[in-house]
């Protein structure tokens, strides 16, 4: 039986310290720069750029690895320094120390072309503007340079991809696999820059053109109509960084990262620091394990960042990192506020000072000084038509139709549709009076007609029908009242008349005990009263109606778990996302009309009321249009 071999018995004898080959040292640099197809593609993008193109052709072949041929009409290369273009190390793109710290084109290594030539076979037609002809070499940097036909600019002709280094070509994917990451290469390059035309084509047939346009129609074009349709505009500058482009409304998101694009002054990354900024952006609107969708473009100066961490360029390192992470997450955060109702339609950008969703009128506003949960508790509970999980109908639709059409009538001193007699029945209620000058566009969710089992309110709008959960919309009006109140120091407390009592265990007591700083902060006041029970003597007044019981429960859980700061600093919005859904109304809660539409009122002058604190969407809108085809009318 043979020995097995030792972990030195691989070694090769030993050789003496000798200088590698140039052609061996290509090969070795091509295996950090040429990964795959999509890499030539890569480089020969950035390099047409530089050159000042703005049209720009890919034709590729068996995914690129039989051939990639990439045409611009750039500056082009004069005859002379074609042979060093195909050199290593060799570049008109940076001189020095200070030119490598202040880079502002895509390339700069000098690496790209000699790589490439060491692993495939090359050919490099060029023409300047004023060169009579163009001019060809083919191979390497000892190729012979020859005259040839062509328009101004440059062709680079990449065939036969590892055709000397076969065991690299092992390791390549399928053909369509390797097309689809040269694929997405073009894609990533084309949308930062909308100003440049891209041409697209694989095995003789054009897949895709880019005309030059403006960045909302290319982002559209590469992340499709669902992200069109379902995008928020971005654009905000702090000293010498700007981040500007578009950001996709939670319900743009998707089951993977792939709709996701952030460039740094022109150059796509995959930045750890940059991806979780945007992340923690999202995290109070955006659904369980979804990625949001996004194309941003950060411009600062070159001198605050270094592109110089990897040979691929994907990678970057800021000079002042954390600044860069607040800057993107809450230029992220206050695109996302807009994700209101009153966001509904064409709404202008906010102005400074102004809440992201826009300064709500002074009735709604009026509406606010109350809390929505105290509103419940004062109004009375009128008769539920239907039963249990049916529709509790309120008629008022007579008031609101006037209303929308604009004709509603009756004297001068009471112009008000909804302060007109209307049909009283055993199940109506008196609708909640709003001022005279209310024209319908200035509430976008519209009027309170139906609630549905129990569970959605029915709305009409002058777009057509609304559907509200109610209990989704409630929990983010309360999740964002306690972030408000926390941020501003105006945690209000309501004393319970009397105290309420619970069993608990060592650990909770104990907790009761060691953190009152921080449940006083949170606003609550629970007190030791013996080894074994603990007594909630008060809560936030936002929190008032829920039960005193598991609320404290909750609160002495997440301090137990994560420490009285922690709490406060990192888990404060997931405790208080927990305590706004515990509070929050529920399911086969009846509401009154009057209470339906305090709802959507304070939905309009929410920010971020269009998601619940999980990301699911908390109302739809059903135009007249599509109710209109339900039906056949028109047809």
């Amino acid at each position: 039986m043979n020995a097995p071999l030792s972990p030195t018995s691989a070694i090769p004898t030993h050789r003496p310290i000798q200088a590698l080959p140039d052609q061996l040292i290509s090969q070795i640099a091509a295996g950090e720069v040429i990964e795959r197809p999509s890499a030539v593609v890569k480089e020969l993008l950035e390099n047409a750029l530089d050159a000042g193109s703005t049209q720009i052709t890919v034709r590729l072949e068996q995914g690129g690895v039989k051939r990639i041929a990439i045409t611009d009409n750039g500056r082009g290369i004069p005859p002379d320094q074609l042979p060093l273009a195909l050199a290593r190390h060799a570049t008109s793109k940076i001189a020095s120390l200070t030119d490598l710290e202040n880079v502002a084109t895509l390339g700069f290594r000098g690496e790209a072309l000699a790589s490439i030539a060491s692993v495939a076979q090359l050919t490099v037609t060029t023409r300047t503007a004023d060169a009579p002809h163009a001019w060809e070499i083919t191979g390497s940097q000892f190729g012979t340079v020859s005259p040839a036909s062509g328009a101004q600019g440059t062709t680079i002709d990449v065939q036969d991809l590892y055709f000397n280094t076969p065991a690299r070509r092992k390791f390549l994917k399928s053909e369509q696999t390797e097309y689809g990451h040269c694929a997405e290469v073009v894609r990533r390059i084309a949308l930062a820059r909308p100003d440049v035309s891209f041409s697209l084509s694989h095995n003789g047939k054009t897949v895709d053109h880019w005309n030059v346009g403006e960045f909302a129609k290319r982002s559209a074009h590469i992340l499709g109509d669902e992200f069109a349709n379902a995008r928020l505009p971005l654009d905000e500058a702090a000293g010498p960084l700007r981040l500007h482009g578009f950001v996709g409304l939670p319900t743009a998101s998707k089951a993977r990262a792939d709709g996701q694009y952030f460039y740094v002054n022109g150059r796509f990354v995959r930045d750890k620091l940059l991806t979780h900024a945007v992340r923690a952006a999202y995290q109070d609107v955006l659904h369980g394990d979804r990625y949001p969708s996004y194309a941003l473009s950060m411009e600062l100066d070159p001198a605050l960042v270094d592109v110089n961490v990897h040979p691929s360029k994907i990678e970057v390192r800021f000079r002042d990192s954390r600044a860069v992470h607040q800057f993107v997450f809450h230029a992220v955060s206050r695109a996302l506020a807009q994700t209101s109702a009153t966001s509904f339609g064409n709404t202008p950008a906010p102005q400074p000072n102004q809440p992201a969703g826009g300064a709500p009128l002074p009735w709604i506003r009026e509406q606010q000084q109350q809390s929505f949960s105290s509103q419940f508790a004062e109004q009375p509970r009128p008769f539920s038509f239907g039963g249990n999980g049916g529709i509790g109908v309120r008629q008022n639709s007579e008031a609101y139709g006037a209303m929308f059409r604009g004709d509603a009538g009756g004297d001068g001193a009471n112009p008000s549709p909804l302060n007109q007699a209307r049909p009283q029945t055993a199940y109506s209620a008196t609708p909640m009076q709003a001022p005279q000058e209310m024209p319908a566009g200035d509430f976008p969710l519209g009027f309170a007609l139906a609630q549905l089992h129990g569970i959605y309110v029915l709305a009409q709008n002058s777009a057509g029908l609304v559907v509200v959960d109610m209990h989704a919309a409630h929990e983010r009006i309360l999740y964002e009242q306690l972030k408000n109140a926390l941020d501003g120091n105006e945690m209000f407390v309501q004393p319970l008349l009397i105290p309420v009592t619970f069993y608990a265990d060592a650990v909770e007591v104990g907790t009761a005990e060691e953190h009152q700083e921080t449940l006083s902060s949170l606003g609550f006041d629970i007190a030791v009263m013996s080894p074994t029970t603990l007594a909630v003597r008060a809560v936030p007044a936002l929190l008032k109606n829920a039960d005193a019981q598991t609320l404290a429960r909750d609160v002495l859980r997440d301090v137990r778990e994560y420490g009285g700061s922690r709490v406060l600093l990192e888990r404060r919005n997931e405790l208080l996302g927990t305590l706004a859904c515990h509070t929050a109304v529920r399911a086969n809660r009846s509401l009154t009309i009057p209470e339906m539409n305090a709802l959507l009122r304070q939905m309009e002058a929410t920010e971020r009321s269009d998601q619940c604190n999980h990301g699911r969407p908390t109302w739809s809108q059903m135009a007249l249009s599509d109710l209109d085809k339900l039906f056949l009318r028109g047809q």
